[in-house]
């Protein structure tokens, strides 16, 4: 008698425990609902932009065997450069990295190889085409690269979500109608901004001691592009 009561008991339990464990039927048939009639759509759109922004490298480097002698000339050719830019408003300039690294002959340190860079930031290219050419009779130019500023690209993000909704929009109602629907709805949504990598020059030029002729300067354009992409359910 005992037995059969405790196997019943132990049922009950199992009874219980399974159906406190087991989904709603509620909440099935929700869930169920959540993902009928729904279509995944997105849109986009581009505008090609003008690079308003140049940005470019230049250092200064000196080799040989007294390593104190070689990082006073470099730090001062660098303090000099630092100093000109600074006159013009309109040009950022920062140091960018110093290296001090060995040279060998015959696997034996032979001497020094000093170099320290700076960077310049500016959307006046014109002015930046002339400072190089002031800095180049120091300075090596190592790079140079165009981009877009962040309040022309913040500017021309909004506008091209603005866009991209307004297509996303025309494309649900398309589809809702064609559908046979009367209504939709936005269940979720992405808006997802993109540019293009910005064009790039290097060089590997040696300072020289007379002037040098002022780089040309053509930022050209890239193309920023904006992607909404959502699911919309049809009612």
């Amino acid at each position: 008698m005992i037995d059969k009561l405790h196997k019943r008991y132990l049922m009950i339990r199992i009874l219980v425990l399974t159906l406190l464990l087991a989904p709603p039927m509620q909440s099935l048939a929700h869930e169920t609902e959540d993902h009928y009639d729904r279509v995944h759509l997105s849109a986009s759109a581009q505008a090609q932009v003008a690079n308003d922004t140049v940005i470019t490298m230049l250092y200064a480097q000196e080799e040989g065997r007294d390593s104190v002698q070689l990082a006073n000339l470099v730090n001062k050719r660098v303090e000099n450069a630092i100093e000109h830019v600074k006159q013009y408003d309109a040009i950022k300039v920062q140091t960018s990295g110093y290296s001090t690294t060995p040279v060998y002959h015959n696997n034996k340190i032979t001497g020094w190889r000093i170099r320290q860079s700076i960077r310049l930031e500016s959307q006046d290219m014109a002015l930046v085409s002339d400072v190089l050419g002031q800095l180049q009779q120091t300075l090596a130019l190592q790079g140079m690269n165009f981009t877009v500023s962040p309040e022309l690209k913040n500017s021309t993000d909004d506008q091209l979500i603005e866009q991209a909704l307004q297509v996303f929009e025309r494309r649900a109602q398309k589809v809702t109608q064609q559908l046979g629907r009367k209504n939709y709805k936005i269940v979720d949504i992405d808006i997802s901004t993109a540019a293009d990598h910005y064009p790039r020059r290097n060089y590997d030029v040696a300072a020289m001691a007379t002037k040098v002729a002022a780089p040309a300067i053509e930022g050209g354009e890239q193309t920023l592009r904006v992607t909404v992409s959502g699911k919309i359910e049809m009612e």
